[in-house]
């Protein structure tokens, strides 16, 4: 089975080097990684352009795109018809490429979700995880590839038309999912199929990274994903934008009616516990819960403000 990895980069020196080592180093091996920069302004290209002297398989093309052209140009370049993608900033697990290609022994199967281990070893990055990604125990049939660990057939892609491209998307693997599910590929799901996503470095990383979901989720227009319900992102964000509109109109009539202050001060402080609880019952560390409250808080306005700027400039 010949098999290409497409990886998209942009500014990525402190990370494309161990991805490429993890891939390189798989017993399985890839026939070309694929490799499409978008611009960066570091050393990214200039380590890459150093593995290719040393193995011939890594193709690199540096073009000035977005994310999801940038995913199309690699697919569109690759030769071979199993496509696997990863993200910079990742790690494969030392069989990724061996258990994410094995569903494809089965006829039918067009598309393989692998999963994403979250890393991070102080207790903040642990608390983002939670916010961030997939827990292993939410790993259902119900659960929607991301390009982090994800294998698709090319034909399936040429159906759906690929990723959607223009500067204006910021979760094109979402639009991307959604239109496998309307031309009912037949997915499948490896959990052993692993790749390490390390969290965001800061806490302003944080909200940033849950601002461009927020806008993206919000530019695709997608209010009710398949078999997500109420759960749909969108719908979520919506929910998080009344629960503070809610609160702020207590605030105001507050200054009317007083007592009301003491009803949102208990409430808040009844969302706060929640925040904790959430953290705490993943971990059973008090050390990661207390941070709970306080990336629930920023988590929210992540999502208001890319949620907000989402529906404005759609």
């Amino acid at each position: 089975m010949n098999i290409s990895i497409c990886i998209t980069t942009l500014n990525e020196e402190d990370s494309i080097g161990r991805l490429l080592d993890s891939l390189l180093a798989q017993p399985k091996k890839p026939d070309q990684i694929i490799i499409v920069d978008g611009g960066s302004e570091d050393k990214t290209v200039e380590i890459i352009r150093h593995y290719q002297k040393r193995e011939g398989r890594i193709k690199l093309l540096v073009e000035k795109c977005s994310r999801a052209r940038g995913r199309n140009l690699g697919v569109e370049i690759a030769k071979s018809e199993i496509i696997l993608m990863t993200d910079a900033g990742c790690v494969a697990s030392p069989y990724w490429i061996k258990n994410i290609i094995s569903p494809f022994d089965n006829a039918g199967v067009d598309v393989v979700a692998g999963f994403y281990r979250m890393t991070g070893s102080h207790p903040v990055k642990k608390a983002m995880s939670v916010f961030l990604g997939t827990r292993p125990k939410d790993f259902d049939v119900s659960f929607l590839p991301s390009t982090r660990s994800i294998a698709f057939t090319k034909k399936i892609w040429e159906k759906v038309g690929g990723f959607p491209e223009g500067a204006e998307r910021t979760a094109e693997d979402t639009v991307f999912n959604y239109k496998l599910i309307k031309n009912g590929a037949k997915i499948s799901r490896m959990k052993n199929a692993i790749v390490e996503w390390g969290m965001p470095g800061s806490i302003k990383d944080f909200r940033s990274k849950i601002y461009e979901y927020a806008k993206g989720d919000a530019k695709s227009k997608i209010w009710i994903f398949p078999g997500k319900g109420f759960a749909s992102h969108n719908i979520k964000a919506l929910f998080v934008l009344f629960r503070y509109l809610a609160g702020f109109s207590l605030l105001v009539l507050s200054f009317e009616f007083p007592y009301l202050l003491a009803y949102l001060l208990f409430f808040f402080f009844l969302y706060l516990i929640y925040a904790f609880r959430k953290i705490y019952l993943e971990f059973r560390d008090y050390r990661v819960a207390v941070w709970g409250p306080i990336l629930q808080i920023v988590s929210d306005l992540g999502v208001m403000g890319g949620f907000v700027s989402g529906i404005i400039n759609r």
